[in-house]
């Protein structure tokens, strides 16, 4: 189908290109920027008053199949995704059973382009079982479409192993994906501090993300390999990232939604929709983690999806499973960011597109460079918003399956900025907004 999308705001934050115009597509390609000429539409899109920008790239979003489709499903999450303008995804090895076979995550990415909603990017187990104690084929799970290799939320507890396997990463250009927690000290339920103390939960002490970061980082120096560091929570954490960046490891980082905007105080009294992995840290973090997002440190926001059930969340606390529904929320916290900071919309959309696909680089494979960005002959990957609707979040208005989120109106008591309009997957339309929800907006 060849689409026409006319007057919209062209927002390209790796090229800097802002201005009004129209944009063009046809073979799942953008053809022309600007103001096409003789170009015979199938389907005109109105996006006067809208912008048009590069679709969302999230690093972090568990679609929970296989093994837990009571809590989500491709059908379901990849919906969400395509609801919050997200056109590519990073997800997580620890399904049931993990991703350490390439049958598996065969088997994944076949249902995904199945469904056209959304294109996926696997990370394959960095050990069998995620039991930390004997390496994966890396080679093979590669050749199956893994960009990456990873341990989730499952530390590896023998340092040597975790050695063999930065080194044979290393050895094959290989990108590791590690979430620095270490296995002894980060076994709390919140965040130390005086909220946790005052609620009688266990802790979480920033030194278990430290600790695991020098260990990283001093394995990096010996190894010479790519890491990617998932969700950092901590002002000195930040700190450390900087520094490693400084001393040139080959290293990039990322922020969750969760830990941009919330602290520990949300918690409130024993709200389980705030336990969260990583823990909601003081305000002090959160500010850091701000800072670092905004000058580079970190590269990139990402929504940590993990939809769960609300049996896993209506229970005490410390009972509850930590996790919440993100895609959708994603364009709207990143734009929130950037508006407290005093960025640009240009500088929110960076770390939701460009920066993104910086760090998954040569693993976008036949995408090429023109992933997250809006170039003529590139990919007509599009997220089409109204940067002028508030809305506010609520369980029936989420596609995901997973209905529980920190930033419920309920909870938070605050509407969040701009509404996915568009979301075009290879010049497909994946989303479109029914049209009472546009005129609402």
């Amino acid at each position: 189908m060849k689409i026409l999308i006319k007057n919209g705001r062209l927002i390209d934050p790796a090229s800097g290109l802002d201005c009004i115009g129209d944009l063009a597509i046809a073979n799942g390609r953008i053809v022309a920027l600007g103001e096409p000429s003789e170009f015979a539409a199938d389907r005109v899109i109105d996006a006067g008053g809208l912008i048009v920008a590069p679709g969302l790239v999230d690093l972090a979003a568990r679609l929970r199949e296989p093994g837990h489709e009571h809590e989500g499903m491709l059908e379901s999450e990849l919906a969400a995704a395509a609801a919050g303008g997200v056109t590519s995804l990073v997800c997580p090895p620890d399904t049931e059973p993990v991703l350490d076979e390439p049958g598996l995550v065969e088997m994944l990415k076949f249902r995904a382009r199945k469904l056209s909603r959304c294109r996926l990017f696997p990370l394959g187990a960095l050990t069998q079982g995620l039991q930390g104690q004997s390496l994966t084929e890396m080679a093979e799970l590669t050749e199956a479409g893994c960009i990456g290799f990873s341990q989730a939320e499952v530390p590896v507890r023998d340092t040597l192993v975790l050695a063999r396997a930065l080194l044979y990463a290393a050895t094959y250009d290989y990108q590791v994906w590690l979430r620095p927690q270490d296995a002894y000290l980060g076994g709390g339920v919140a965040a130390s501090g005086a909220m946790a103390t005052r609620l009688g939960l266990s802790g979480v002490p920033v030194m278990a993300e430290t600790v695991a970061l020098h260990t990283i980082f001093e394995l990096m120096r010996s190894t010479g390999a790519r890491v990617h560091i998932c969700r950092i929570s901590s002002a000195a954490g930040v700190a450390l990232v900087r520094a490693a960046k400084l001393e040139g490891l080959k290293l990039t980082a990322d922020v969750s939604i969760n830990s941009l905007h919330l602290t520990d105080v949300d918690i409130g009294y024993f709200n389980p929709a705030m336990r969260v992995t990583p823990p909601l840290r003081q305000g002090r973090d959160r500010d850091a983690l701000r800072a670092g997002l905004a000058d580079g440190t970190l590269d990139a926001l990402v929504s940590d999806h993990m939809p769960v059930t609300a049996d896993e969340k209506n229970v005490p606390f410390a009972e509850a499973t930590p996790g919440a529904t993100g895609l959708e929320l994603l364009l709207s916290l990143a734009l929130r960011w950037a508006a407290d900071e005093g960025l640009s919309v240009a500088r929110a959309l960076e770390v939701v597109t460009a920066k993104p696909v910086q760090v998954l680089g040569q693993a976008l494979g036949s995408l090429g460079a023109s992933a997250g960005r809006l170039v003529s002959g590139g990919v007509a990957d599009i997220c089409v918003f109204d940067p002028a609707a508030h809305w506010a979040v609520t369980p029936a208005g989420l596609s995901s399956q997973g209905k529980h989120t920190p930033f419920a109106y309920e909870t938070s008591g605050f509407e969040l900025p701009a509404k996915v309009r568009y979301t075009l997957v290879a010049g497909h339309i994946a989303f479109e907004a029914a049209p009472e929800v546009a005129q609402a907006a």
